[in-house]
């Protein structure tokens, strides 16, 4: 078993915060030393208790999934004689209500732009099969109850 870990600080300063006016601005420090500022989503909490050019949950998960996706991918293709050049993904995930009727990110969609160099090209059935075993290895998105999908390659 691997274990993975971050540490979230959050300060009440000399706010009240029974009267739920608190900032929800925070920081997440990784294990690299990495200390990113985070907050709740402006969507969520109106600014300003929530800070709009930080981090949020909803961004970072989005972020994870598609990261891992990525990662596989890469591993994948360079394994199968593939160069990737460039992989750029607008990733979006999408809040809903869930079938127990909670809030829940219900789907996240990759929309991934894979420049291949080199001699060897993937036709559009490889390129699909990569996406599909990264899908099938990313443990990021076998651990989410929603959907992760790949725009194009369903």
């Amino acid at each position: 078993m691997k274990r993975f870990e971050a540490t979230l600080a959050w300060q009440r300063g000399d706010q009240a915060f029974t009267d739920l006016r608190y900032s929800r601005a925070h920081r997440w420090r990784f294990d690299g030393g990495l200390d990113v500022p985070a907050s709740s989503s402006p969507l969520s909490v109106p600014v300003p208790l929530s800070d709009p050019a930080a981090v949020d949950p909803e961004e970072a998960l989005v972020a994870a999934a598609a990261s891992c996706h990525m990662l596989f991918f890469l591993s994948l293709a360079a394994a199968r004689g593939y160069v990737v050049d460039r992989y750029e993904d607008r990733a979006v995930g999408l809040l809903d209500t869930g079938p127990d009727g909670r809030a829940a990110i219900t789907r996240i969609m990759l929309d991934p732009v894979i420049a291949f160099g080199g001699e060897r090209q993937p036709d559009r059935a490889a390129l699909a099969e990569l996406h599909h075993e990264a899908h099938a290895r990313c443990y990021i998105a076998n651990s989410l109850k929603g959907d992760v999908v790949v725009e194009g390659f369903e």
